[in-house]
């Protein structure tokens, strides 16, 4: 008969188990902070936050088809990602969210700002001073790189991040300016491959839309209900800008914003619930793409911000969109988001209050297609409280159309269905 085995040698058995686990976060870990992009952008050494201190990190997801260090991507990424023959997409700044952490350990508030606001740009970047928000990072990268071309001194590499530094530079002044002196702490800066990649691991993904719809451009092609899309379908789900199943519901790049978010609650609450952050094969998938196409400031602590974001995983997080006022052209011709400057500041103080108070929504009147108000109650709202005395306003000029139903507050946890 085998003898059972002693306390002593279970004891050893579980202590070894602990120490492997515990030895592999830690190469892991170290792995990530080794291998990632890091920028000294944001570098303040005389402003070190305390640990109890509110966090800013400003998200920019990036429209480049090449990675981090300029490359060109695999063909299959390209074919996924519907990128045609444009095999650098430009550098905006498409995707802009701030995300605002108590330190007290409170609900996380997420701001998604819509790229097409008009607004003035940090430092007049190629010597144009409004614009698209999105555009200040492109703007301020080709100036640098006007710049820079002729320092023979600077490998490609080197070059690559100095005119990154220059957008992400511009980016982050023009949003803490057009937020009313919001100081940004950390950013992370993504690109579509990273999202795509990071889809593939995490793939399949539970989405919820609310009818049916088509979109050939993104490759959008959704019935309505809940379903379990793969990677490619989720970066159609997130770029989808326009509805050709039922064009009447103006689907415009503010449904792109809540389509964003929506994915954002989803992903974590699969990855929450499939114990995926305690899986080694899918966690290691997931370093990986973080370091193939993703940037972050060298001040931030990624291992305090992997615990934050297991906290916001569980549902601690509400999204909001910033308002508009309407849709019209700027002097270039370019189509924009017309914004009242004080209301932006408004919303953003009140959300970002010390007292962490969530706003009341309040209904607004969802447009028709003709531009007149239905009178109906809408799907979404505006924080109470945020409006203000129109601010000066970036010149705009031609026509312009009411924008679609503002977006209200949307809680994190479950599987949000949207639009």
């Amino acid at each position: 008969m085998r003898a059972l085995p002693s306390r002593r040698s279970v004891l050893l058995v579980a202590v070894a188990a602990v120490v492997a686990v515990v030895g592999y976060a830690v190469f892991q870990y170290v792995s990530l902070s080794t291998g990632i992009k890091k920028s000294d952008v944001l570098v303040a050494p005389d402003a070190a936050a305390t640990p109890s201190a509110d966090t800013n990190i400003l998200i920019m997801g990036l429209d480049s088809r090449l990675d981090e260090n300029g490359k060109a991507l695999p063909q299959d990424i390209y074919d996924a990602l519907h990128a045609g023959d444009q095999k650098d997409g430009g550098l905006n700044a498409n995707v802009l969210m701030l995300l605002h952490v108590p330190g007290d350990g409170s609900r996380a508030t997420e701001i998604s700002i819509p790229r097409d606001d008009e607004v003035a740009l940090a430092g007049c970047p190629d010597g144009q001073c409004t614009g698209k928000i999105k555009q200040a990072y492109g703007l301020a990268f080709d100036q640098a790189s006007k710049a820079l071309v002729r320092d023979s001194s600077l490998d490609a590499t080197t070059r690559q991040q100095k005119q990154r530094d220059a957008g992400r530079t511009a980016q982050i002044e023009t949003v803490q300016t057009f937020l009313g002196g919001i100081h940004i702490d950390h950013f992370v800066e993504v690109t579509m491959a990273a999202f795509y990649q990071l889809a593939q691991v995490v793939q399949p993904i539970t989405v919820c839309v609310t009818s049916d719809t088509q979109d050939r451009y993104s490759g959008a092609d959704f019935k309505a209900g809940e379903q379990q899309i793969d990677a490619a379908q989720a970066v159609a789900f997130v770029r989808q800008r326009r509805d050709e199943k039922h064009p009447e519901l103006n689907f415009t790049d503010l449904d792109r914003e809540r389509r964003q978010q929506a994915f954002i609650v989803s992903l974590a609450t699969q990855l929450k619930q499939a114990g995926t952050l305690a899986n080694p094969l899918k966690l290691s998938g997931i370093l990986d793409v973080t370091k193939q196409n993703t940037a972050i400031d060298s001040g931030l602590d990624l291992l305090a911000f992997a615990q934050q974001a297991s906290q916001m995983a569980g549902g601690n997080v509400t999204f909001f969109t910033l308002p508009i006022e309407r849709f019209g052209k700027n002097s270039r011709g370019e189509d924009v988001n017309v914004v009242n400057l004080e209301q932006i500041r408004a919303t953003v103080k009140q959300l970002l209050s010390p007292q962490g108070s969530t706003p009341t929504p309040t209904p607004t009147p969802t447009p028709t297609p003709t531009g007149k108000s239905s009178g109906t109650k809408s799907s979404g709202s505006t924080p109470t409280g945020s409006a203000a005395a129109p601010a000066t306003p970036v010149p705009v000029t031609g026509t312009s159309v009411p924008p679609p139903t503002a977006l209200s507050a949307l809680s994190g946890g479950g599987i949000p269905c949207v639009k």
